[in-house]
């Protein structure tokens, strides 16, 4: 299907649109990292996942054992809220232009979107429905429900009415913002919660439709209890605070639930203030909510009488005071101009709302600017509340705080803490270390190291496993499952190696979409440093057939390293100018440091294994190139510093003499037999000087200087087999120079400016084997040029392709799909990628890092980039990297099964039959207690299943009930059918009596008598003869026949005939009965099955596990 890239395209469409519209679409294949922009965070408490949503509009997903995935939406806008669907696979978000959105995590797309007319200001999910309340700026509440099955949000009747709230209130709401909407614990999805901005909280019962309480300052007493947690407060306890100044309207900034039944709401105010109030529960008599005291509590964290708002509240309860008292974390509330801080508040009041006392207070200090936090629990089988919480600072750092430690720094007197107790790691660091240089190599199946590789791979993995498990504090998120791994039949290993500013080296295993860290390499040897300390590293290269992996870095030093030895090889030459030293060292497991070479005291810019791994090519900074032989750890060669060029070597390639590498005819091969091992080297400077040396004397063949009154760096260099495509011959007929401005372009001649200095000639050398059907493609910040290999080594001024380009250059790789069809990809300093064909050097398609990625293109970036020919791309901008695929042809390495899945069906599916928690007790203790009470429902479901189902089944019905109906509309209870379909007994079957039909006459006669017995009865009532004496009518013996038995050969037979009917009909209710209690026997031994895979799941499943 890569055919089209190199045919000549119609004169209707040019291939540039056929490749930009149907071809050209790079995918983000993984993603590493906390976005840069990321503002919020959300928590799934049963799946165990984090989702970050961002200023750019995309979202990212963190679970376990490396998975992590990123969602982007199609419009370039932040997000205001984001909440997980909790359990379904479904996470929903609301962006900064109002439109909400579903996003399916097993397909990392969106589901259903709803464009909103007005302004979203508040956002909330029913926890553990699809139910959604959306609050707007004109004071309206609104239900939806996201339906998984049709994959739509839809907008349900019911609303809470304006007009009723505001008559209630004595003022209009419908120009007043709703801060927030929650749903009150306990009121089994009856009561919501709502607070507007003007200062308004309102109790609203859906199931009655009316107001349960509404509190504002006008129902505040004139007295009330005011608490501070400033130490340099001279009270520092509680005091009375007289309200006769107090403004009219105190803005509410944020809400939040104060207790496990929600009795005690916590409110944050734009002055700074936070107020607790007391609140009717669910369970409180109808009388209590007109009576209830107006107990309110006002804490203030600083004396300032200027603060910041209050913007984030979070409530943690504590075990040991129920639902009076716990810890609440507090963003805003200190002076202006302060230090930023998260603030921690031990509240405490078990003698009642009016006693409450500030017991304890702790400051985070942040490393960046505040963004969002978020409370979870630490072990998903725990009882309890939260115990940890993720906060989230910018740009993109994501930190994890225990609170027992929090806790117990609070009873130390300890006012300050600046150290998290665990900080988010990426996979692939890029930060701290600095990232510096990386490369991506491919092993194929065929290499004689595969196997020996594949087995380091394993071994190296399980001691990373094992070195992970020491750790003490164990990360929290599980979430997501592993993709499917390949076994025997494994193709290919992919390897990812970076190298980082500390003179470290670390190497992934990237032959499954999740990467795992293999091997961290350090710049010392069993302690001891060799040359600069901790030099940055600038160069690498990896060798598969030797498995040797060469490190340069900027102070000159070379490292190679082999990732098989042996128990004996313990020797480490060190290698200078002035001779070698052989040391015999222990360096323990993992790869060992065979040569170090300290030859120049100039930066490695380029290194490149030649001839199957046994040279060494190293280019400099200032020029040089040195030859080294990986076997005798010794210096072949080292060019000399007086050349005509300076400039730093920007590219290296080296091609030998190697029949099995080039396609030589096999006439000459008796020529080259005794020159085996022979090569050219070519070397590319950034002042475009091209030389070409022997590879074993170091002797100059060919020295040229590319359009030397052209000001543009030379970026890289590319020597490719011409026979993949089309001969040199025919490449070199005649073909204009290109030019993508426009721009008139001129043919090269014989009036060219390169300089040439040709040494050697090449025609009847081995030299003329090496080149031989080999085209070079030189690319510049300016231009691209593509020519014969031989013609360039012998000054030819003749270019088969040269393309001038509009925008200037930083990066170039060649991509092929097979031995005949390849690509170029041109990545320019805008950030823009293009896709060229290498035959013609026409542009096939182009995009921007900006839709791809949403990331703008920063200095030195391309330093980082690496690539793998089969179209996968590696790119790092901040703490963010990512994998791209642009070619259509990612199924080669990564088959879809083998990607990861951000949502564990199986869990969700065990969570759902249990049921073990009705949604009352789901609300007090939290969504990790069910996994607890899953394992303890397995032993005792037959006796407690059925009930919580109903439990559950109750509470969705309520749901259903108050929210499918327009307020003050809702159907009566006593015309719903309360009948279950599934729910048959054998004591409800019934097998009515026979009908009796009668003739004609007989039917005469009834009618009659019917008629006789209405105008009698008629006739007491007209004259009120109703309480007098009356006689019982004696009936007619063909009434009594009629009644009890059938007189006639046709009635029996109709009898007998129904009553046979009867009798099938109650066969088939048996029958149903029967296949009911087949199936549920069925869903039992299903549930067991599952609850076993379930079991054995969750005690293998670890963060660390691979």
């Amino acid at each position: 299907m890569f055919s089209r890239f190199f045919q000549k395209s119609s004169p209707q469409q040019s291939p540039q649109n056929v490749m930009q519209s149907e071809k050209f679409d790079p995918k983000v294949l993984l993603h590493y990292g906390v976005p840069s922009s990321a503002s919020i965070l959300a928590f799934d408490r049963v799946q165990r996942l984090l989702a970050v949503a961002t200023l750019d509009g995309r979202i990212k997903v963190f679970g376990g054992d490396n998975i992590e995935g990123i969602m982007i939406s199609p419009k370039q806008t932040s997000f205001k809220n984001l909440e997980f669907l909790e359990n379904q696979g479904f996470l929903a978000s609301v962006s900064s232009d109002n439109k909400i959105q579903v996003w399916d995590l097993r397909n990392r797309q969106i589901a259903s979107a709803l464009q909103w007319e007005s302004i979203i200001t508040s956002f909330s999910i029913i926890y553990g429905t699809s139910y959604m309340l959306v609050g707007t700026e004109h004071g309206l509440v609104y239900v939806l429900k996201f339906d998984s099955e049709d994959r739509k949000v839809n907008i349900l009747p019911y609303y809470i009415p304006t007009d009723v709230i505001s008559e209630a209130v004595g003022k209009s709401l419908d120009n007043v913002s709703v801060v927030k909407v929650l749903h009150q614990p306990c009121s089994n999805g009856k009561r919501l919660l709502v607070a507007y901005e003007n200062g308004v909280l309102l109790l609203w019962d859906a199931y009655e439709d009316r107001i349960v309480l509404i509190r504002d300052h006008k129902d505040i007493e004139l007295k009330r209890k005011k608490v501070t947690s400033y130490l340099d407060d001279p009270k520092n306890e509680h005091s009375d605070d007289k309200l006769e100044h107090e403004e009219e309207d105190k803005e509410i900034s944020c809400v939040s639930w104060a207790s496990s039944d929600g009795s005690v709401v916590v409110v944050g105010y734009v002055d700074g203030d936070i107020m607790f109030w007391n609140l009717p529960t669910a369970d409180s008599p109808i009388d209590q909510d007109k009576k209830m005291s107006n107990n309110l509590v006002k804490l203030q964290l600083s004396p300032s009488d200027r603060r910041l708002p209050i913007i984030l509240l979070h409530w943690c309860a504590n075990k040991s005071w129920i639902s009076s008292g716990g810890e609440l974390f507090v963003y805003g509330g200190e002076k202006i101009g302060s230090e930023e801080v998260l603030t921690v508040l031990s509240v405490e009041w078990s003698r009642g709302i009016e006693n409450l006392k500030c017991t304890g207070r702790i400051d985070i200090a942040l490393r960046g600017s505040f963004a969002d936090m978020v409370l979870l629990s630490s072990d998903c089988h725990a009882e309890g509340d939260c115990n940890m919480l993720f906060v989230l600072t910018s740009p993109g750092q994501l930190d994890l705080y225990e609170k027992n430690c929090l806790s117990s720094l609070m009873s130390k007197k300890q006012r300050k803490t600046s150290s998290p107790t665990m900080q988010y790691s990426i996979v692939i660091p890029t930060l701290e270390p600095q990232l510096t240089t990386t490369m991506l190599d491919v092993v194929d199946h065929d290499a004689k190291s595969f196997t020996a590789l594949s087995e380091i791979l394993v071994a190296a993995k399980q001691l990373s496993v094992q070195n992970q498990r020491s750790g003490k504090i164990k990360w929290p998120l599980i979430g997501g499952v592993p993709g499917q791994l390949f076994k025997e039949d494994r193709l290919i290993i992919q390897i990812f190696i970076a190298g980082y500013q500390d003179g470290s080296v670390r190497i992934w295993d990237a032959s499954y979409p999740a990467l795992s860290l293999v091997y961290n390499i350090k710049p010392e040897v069993n302690g001891a440093k060799m040359g600069s300390a901790n030099s940055p590293v600038s160069a690498l290269d990896f060798c598969p057939d030797t498995l040797h992996l060469a490190v340069g870095d900027e102070s000159g030093i070379v490292r190679l390293y082999g990732l098989i030895r042996s128990s004996d090889d313990t020797t480490l030459h060190f290698v200078t100018e002035n001779g070698t030293e052989v040391h015999n060292v222990n360096q323990g497991d993992g790869p060992h440091c065979k040569a170090v070479f300290s030859l120049q005291n100039s930066s490695v810019c380029g290194l490149q294994f030649a001839n199957h791994g046994v040279k060494l090519a190293v280019g400099y900074e200032h020029g040089q190139v040195a030859m080294l032989d990986t076997i005798t750890s010794s210096v072949l060669f080292l060019t000399s510093s007086e050349s005509d060029t300076s400039s730093a070597v920007v590219s290296l390639n080296a091609k030998f003499s190697d029949t099995s590498c080039l396609n030589i005819p096999q006439e000459p091969v008796s020529d080259i037999s005794d020159n085996s091992g022979k090569g050219l080297v070519f070397i590319m400077t950034r002042d475009a000087h091209l030389v070409a040396i022997d590879s074993e004397t170091g002797n100059m063949v060919c020295n040229r200087t590319m359009s030397p009154d052209v000001k543009s760096n030379a970026i890289s260099m590319h020597i490719i087999d011409a026979t993949f495509e089309l001969s040199a011959e025919k490449l070199q007929s005649h073909s204009p120079q290109k030019n993508d401005s426009g721009m008139q372009a001129n043919i090269q001649s014989e009036n060219t400016q390169d300089k040439v200095e040709t040494t050697n000639t090449i025609d009847n050398s081995y030299f003329a084997q090496i080149v031989l059907n080999s085209l070079i493609l030189l690319c510049s910040e300016s231009e691209l040029s593509l020519q014969s290999l031989s013609s360039m080594i012998e000054g030819s001024n003749k270019y088969t392709r040269k393309v001038n380009l509009v925008k200037r250059c930083c990066w170039t790789n060649i991509f092929k799909k097979d031995d005949r069809e390849r690509v170029l990809v041109v990545l320019y300093q805008t950030g823009d990628i293009e896709l060229r064909s290498l035959a013609t050097l026409e542009v096939l398609g182009e995009k921007s890092l900006m839709s791809i990625l949403r990331w703008n293109w920063k200095t030195d970036m391309e330093k980082t980039i690496c690539s793998s020919s089969n179209g996968q791309i590696i790119l790092v901008n901040g703490n963010e990297a990512a994998f791209l695929s642009l070619l259509p042809c990612e199924n080669v390495l990564w088959i879809p099964e083998c990607f990861p899945c951000l949502h564990d069906e199986v869990l969700a599916a065990a969570v759902d039959l249990t049921k073990s928690l009705s949604p009352n007790q789901s609300e007090k203790q939290g969504a990790s207690a069910i996994f607890h009470n899953i394992a303890r429902n397995f032993k005792a479901r037959k006796s407690g299943h059925n009930t919580n189902q109903e439990v559950h089944n109750n509470y969705l019905e309520n749901l259903e009930r108050c929210f499918s109906s327009p307020p003050f509309l809702k159907p009566s209870s006593d015309t719903e059918d309360k009948l279950d379909d599934f729910e048959l007994d054998i004591d409800e079957i019934h097998i009515e009596e026979p009908e009796v039909f009668l003739s004609s006459q007989k039917i005469h006669i009834d009618k009659k008598e019917k008629a006789k017995e209405k105008e009698t009865a008629d006739r007491q009532k007209l004259f009120e003869e109703s309480a007098t004496d009356s006689k019982p009518r004696a009936r007619t013996t063909e009434e009594i026949k009629a009644k009890y038995r059938k007189t006639g050969v046709q009635d029996a037979a109709t009898a007998a005939a129904l009553a046979k009917d009867k009798l099938m009909e109650r066969q088939e209710k048996l029958q149903l009965l029967n296949d009911h209690t087949e199936e549920l026997q069925n869903g039992a031994q299903d549930f067991a099955s599952m609850a076993a895979e379930l079991a054995k799941q969750m005690e293998n499943r670890k963060w660390w596990q691979l």
